[in-house]
């Protein structure tokens, strides 16, 4: 994938599909990522599910969130177009989304977190609760959560289940497998393909491994004081996400203090993907309010 080392971070206007990869050194390890939008103020950045590489994210919400507002999408170390290797903890991914977003020159950002990525987003505004402004929580849970440590063995039947059918798993992992969550899933897997040059190379299976750990890790760890966080943060999932089981939505919004919670009916892990426009507008609205 070819990148561009740039100094000046100009946010693009371009749909995300077409948006240049750039790359940004921190420390030893280049960071990979897409910045999009209009130059507002506070960014969103955006941190995405286990395996999952630049162009894993939705175009539809990128797009739709960029219409008014900065969006940055970024490779975590060691997956896709950043370099390095993958670290083993969710605490490790935070330090380095603080270090990004510090490298960047932001003082202050809004943190979109889908799965892993709501796993990191959360320890993020632990860690350095003065640098997150707003927090969008998706298809995730706490620190060990329900069921979180058994992501694992609940998608690798799915994973062969992919490859004997020649899909990919997220038709299965992500979405119901009702007429509504199957027609959702296969137009979230078209769009996914909308980018045809300067893609990002998938995850090795070192790398996806090495984030399995983190994640096993994160459903092991003993809960955290989800009360000490203290911005306005939007929760969202399906009524049947069997990656990180609904209930983790549940308890998140219970726990957390200033927190709205979304629950699509016939939806799963994807939810947002699936009811990608009805998602965007409400978290617009929560962002601007």
């Amino acid at each position: 994938m070819p990148l561009l080392d740039t100094r000046s971070h100009a946010a693009s206007q371009l749909p995300f599909a077409k948006a240049a990869n750039q790359s940004i050194r921190v420390g030893d390890t280049a960071f990979a990522y897409r910045d999009m939008g209009p130059q507002t103020e506070v960014p969103l950045v955006l941190l995405n599910h286990w395996g999952a590489v630049l162009d894993n994210f939705d175009p539809r919400i990128i797009d739709g969130l960029a219409k008014t507002r900065r969006v940055i999408a970024t490779d975590y170390r060691g997956i896709g177009g950043s370099s390095g290797s993958a670290p083993l903890t969710v605490g490790e991914m935070a330090d380095d989304a603080i270090s990004l977003i510090r490298t960047l020159g932001f003082e202050q950002v809004d943190l979109l977190g889908f799965s892993l990525g709501g796993f990191v987003a959360q320890a993020v505004a632990l860690k350095a609760p003065d640098l997150v402004r707003r927090l969008i929580l998706t298809g995730t849970g706490p620190a060990g959560g329900i069921g979180i440590k058994n992501v694992g063995a609940t998608a690798w039947p799915l994973m062969i289940k992919g490859f004997l059918h020649l899909r990919d798993p997220k038709f299965y992992l992500f979405f119901t497998q009702t007429k509504n969550g199957r027609q959702a899933a296969s137009d979230f897997l078209k769009r996914l393909k909308e980018r045809k040059k300067d893609r990002v190379k998938g995850p090795t299976p070192r790398a996806f491994l090495r984030q399995l750990q983190a994640i096993k890790a994160w459903g092991n760890q003993a809960p955290q004081d989800l009360g000490r966080l203290r911005m306005p943060t939007l929760v969202a999932n399906g009524d049947s996400d069997i990656m990180v089981p609904s209930e983790n939505s549940v308890v998140l919004a219970n726990r957390i203090a200033n927190a709205q919670l979304i629950i699509y009916e016939d939806a799963g892990h994807g939810a947002i993907f699936q009811q990608h426009d009805d998602f965007v507008t409400k978290a617009l609205a929560f962002l601007d309010d």
